[in-house]
């Protein structure tokens, strides 16, 4: 059975709450899943995963929470050639950077060797029914990559 993790950092709510989305959608989809904080895996573990998903979110002017800048600079040396991997996330618009974290987690996974398995969703602020029908392509899309 594929494997999918999605691995989380959140500090309202909202990032845990979209990677729970994405991980019941995943399950409809007929695939196994696991959802982790940050905090409590390693970059590593995607080695066991079919798809690799990170659902984060930007913190002030662009920045990596505080929470997950280890996990992302560990990504950089984790072999995850023939993985697909996804990345979706939360901000608030009124910064200029909205949404940085995803990119730059993007931007990361593409060193891995990893194929990009959807598009990025980014979320502004709490995912609204809009989102949760974007949150739900991404998931079918992820498989079907």
């Amino acid at each position: 059975m594929t494997l999918a993790k999605v691995v989380y950092a959140s500090m309202t709510g909202n990032t845990e709450e979209i990677a729970n989305i994405v991980g019941e959608a995943l399950k409809k989809e007929g695939v196994e899943v696991e959802v982790d904080e940050c905090t409590s895996v390693d970059a590593k573990d995607f080695e066991d995963a079919d798809i690799c998903i990170v659902a984060t979110y930007t913190y002030g002017d662009g920045e990596l929470p505080d929470e997950i800048v280890d996990f992302y600079e560990d990504l950089e040396d984790v072999d995850l050639s023939g993985k697909t991997y996804g990345v979706v996330g939360s901000g608030d618009t009124f910064y200029d950077e909205f949404c940085k974290s995803v990119d730059d987690f993007d931007a990361q996974f593409s060193l891995t060797g990893a194929k990009k398995g959807a598009e990025n969703v980014k979320i502004d602020l709490a995912a609204e029914e809009e989102d949760i029908v974007n949150l739900e392509n991404f998931a079918k899309a992820i498989v079907g990559a």
